[in-house]
């Protein structure tokens, strides 16, 4: 079977960069054959190794590629670009740390982040508080087109019951499973530090437990990463400067940093 590693890239929030530095960290921390696909609306700038496609196109509003990530239904179609095998979608703002194959391995039908009450350090997992983020999630191409066909059956009355494609992808996938709780963690739920402790001390490194950190909104991994005392947080947090171990992982992965 088939291995790809799919991202998603649209307009101009994440440049070629994210796409290149992602694609590294997944080949240095995957083991044997796989591809990596970019679905795309521009591929310009990107490094030897990452294919292109189109972003399908299921009916999305304006609004909905502005809001949440309804265009990633489009993995689900039945023909996705003729792609087969198992697919592991990572968002690009996504840091990887450790061994990936796992991801990849894992027989579950579909199986993605448990981002609720849960996706906190020292939690113990409970049914009540699960909730599915599309961060970093895995199934077999081909299968799961139920979701994306009730999306397509009526776009907006599935954007005004959802809001958010995640809401939308839980509520329709089949046999749903979860990442065990240390393999994807939250930057701002395990790494950052308290309010007040944040002036003075950089946020914590990734923990050796960890192979994936998830940069969820604000802030987005390269504003750690860039040089200078700017803050890079959003009040009441006050995080800033440039943070070692994003500059050293976005540097060792070849991107780019301005001069201070």
């Amino acid at each position: 079977m088939d291995r790809i590693v799919l991202c998603m890239k649209w307009g101009s929030l994440f440049s070629s960069e994210y796409v290149n530095v992602l694609y590294n960290a997944v080949r240095a921390n995957m083991t044997g054959d796989f591809r990596f696909v970019c679905l795309t609306d521009d591929d310009s700038g990107f490094v030897d190794g990452i294919e292109s496609f189109p972003i399908p196109d299921i009916g999305c509003s304006p609004q909905m590629w502005r809001h949440g990530a309804w265009p990633k239904l489009g993995v689900f179609l039945a023909d996705f670009h003729g792609l087969t095998g198992r697919a592991l979608f990572v968002d690009l703002d996504t840091f990887i740390c450790g061994d990936l194959t796992q991801f990849m391995d894992h027989p579950a039908p579909f199986i993605g982040i448990d981002v609720g009450d849960n996706w906190r350090p020292n939690r113990v997992a409970k049914p009540k508080d699960e909730l599915l983020g599309t961060g970093l999630f895995a199934f077999n191409l081909g299968e799961q087109t139920q979701i994306v066909e009730r999306f397509q059956a009526d776009p907006q009355a599935a954007f005004d019951a959802a809001d958010i494609e995640q809401v939308w992808v839980e509520e329709h996938a089949s046999s749903m499973e979860y990442w065990p709780v240390d393999w994807v963690i939250s930057f701002k739920r395990w790494l950052r530090r308290p309010i007040g402790v944040d002036l003075l001390l950089h946020p914590h490194a990734p923990p050796v437990s960890a192979s994936v950190v998830a940069f969820h909104g604000d802030p987005r991994p390269i504003t750690l990463a860039l040089p200078g005392r700017k803050r890079w947080d959003n009040l009441p947090h006050m995080g800033f400067g440039q943070v070692p171990w994003a500059r050293d992982y976005w540097l060792g992965y070849g991107g780019t940093l301005p001069k201070a």
